[in-house]
């Protein structure tokens, strides 16, 4: 593992964002392990949180004008992500946006906030992708906007099968034309469970899990 995803893993274990038991996931799957970015809920977490995200998106070259974080968990990250863009060696300044789970119909009004993102080059930032509906409902959202969406970078890439044999971000990729990339994945934890004798008991339902949902 690169150094920014062992410390990303690290900070998951000490914030229990990555947890290992028995879990039943959104799509109905029974899962060994489970995680939650919002438990990444304090300065130093999403500091972390943050210059992954930042170390990511420069290790894979996306080019893109605005960084978009989908509502709830999406709007910390991409906000720890551009400060993390811009601090140190990045030195990048790049704007934002985000959307409301409700239309507001006062004020400013609208769905979306911060940056434009008419005729600009979007970059979707999210935790986790499983089956990929949040992406799509981001990606119809940005689009009728008049937005591009040119890339997705998540948490984690749990490496399962989605609606077609494909893994859901290989899918969510051809579908939409685009890159994706993401911090870590199942095959890093299986990694890090493989390397630590207090964590190594889940290591054959990580690996029977994999073998039965992931992307062979």
């Amino acid at each position: 593992m690169k150094t920014y995803q062992r410390t990303f893993l690290e900070q998951a274990m000490a914030k229990q964002a990555l947890k290992f038991g028995e879990f039943t996931l959104k799509s109905g799957r029974k899962s060994p392990y489970f995680f939650n970015i919002g438990s990444f809920d304090d300065g130093l977490s999403l500091r972390i949180a943050g210059e992954a995200y930042a170390d990511c998106i420069e290790e894979n070259g996306f080019e893109y004008d605005v960084l978009f974080g989908p509502a709830y968990k999406g709007i910390p990250l991409a906000v720890a992500t551009v400060m993390a863009l811009n601090a140190h060696a990045h030195e990048v300044n790049m704007p934002y946006a985000f959307n409301r789970k409700e239309v507001k119909d006062h004020g400013e009004g609208g769905q979306l906030v911060g940056a434009d993102i008419a005729g600009k080059r979007v970059l979707v930032i999210d935790d986790v992708i499983t089956a990929g509906t949040a992406f799509r409902q981001a990606h119809a959202m940005i689009t009728s906007a008049g937005g591009q969406v040119v890339g997705l970078v998540t948490a984690l890439n749990r490496e399962e099968r989605a609606q077609s044999e494909l893994p859901a971000m290989e899918e969510l990729s051809q579908m939409f034309q685009m890159p994706v990339a993401s911090i870590t994945s199942l095959s890093n934890i299986i990694d890090m469970v493989r390397d630590d004798t207090d964590l190594s008991e889940n290591l054959p339902k990580l690996l029977m899990h994999r073998e039965q949902y992931g992307q062979g």
